[in-house]
């Protein structure tokens, strides 16, 4: 029995990757979405609640664990972020391989991990795709959302490796520049990787 083959995507902010991520559940591809664990580990009942209580006092209320609290503890002192990742990465780990052996009789899993190049969880994967668009429809994007500053958006670039370096170590690129587009691009990866040309 040959294992699923994990793809991994990645991308900067306003770049398209949920979008291509729904694609590619739409083409019955599992995804594993390391966003939405950490969420869960965060949320009341969640593992990391009680070790980042532990490592941060005055972080956790109402038994999950307030982000912008959590945010201002990481400002406020450089060793926090390291100590963060100690907690919350095993727990990510572990939530990717259980993820991964529930879908072993999947041809293809794809692994949705943000910091897939900064946190090195492209060794886990068998290719890396990479979501990009040019920088101007990227800025564009993510401030039509309204959510978030120039400034804002500008902190959360440079604390991502830059898209160039994304682009020139990945397996594969899409440039989501529209729908339909991209979703041929999808279908055409999934038929490459299906048919183990990838």
């Amino acid at each position: 029995m040959s294992r699923p083959f994990l793809l991994g995507l990645t991308g900067s902010i306003g770049m398209g990757k949920s979008t291509t991520a729904q694609m590619f559940a739409e083409e019955g591809v599992p995804i594993w979405d390391a966003d939405a664990t950490v969420h869960a580990l965060y949320a009341p009942g969640g593992a990391a609640v009680a070790p980042i209580a532990a490592a941060f006092p005055g972080v956790v209320v109402d038994e999950a664990v307030d982000r912008a609290r959590l945010r201002e503890a990481l400002q406020a002192d450089k060793q926090a972020l390291p100590r963060l990742e100690s907690i919350v990465h095993p727990l990510t780990t572990a939530s990717r391989s259980a993820f991964i052996a529930q879908h072993a009789d999947a041809d293809l899993i794809l692994l949705d991990i943000p910091l897939m190049y900064e946190t090195g969880a492209d060794a886990a994967c068998d290719a890396v795709l990479v979501v990009s668009a040019p920088p101007e429809v990227q800025r564009a994007r993510v401030l039509a959302r309204g959510q978030m500053s120039e400034e804002q958006l500008a902190m959360i670039l440079s604390r991502q490796l830059p898209d160039a370096e994304k682009r020139a170590r990945a397996d594969h690129v899409i440039e989501t520049l529209t729908l339909d587009q991209t979703r041929a691009a999808v279908r055409h990866l999934i038929a490459q990787i299906r048919g183990g040309h990838a």
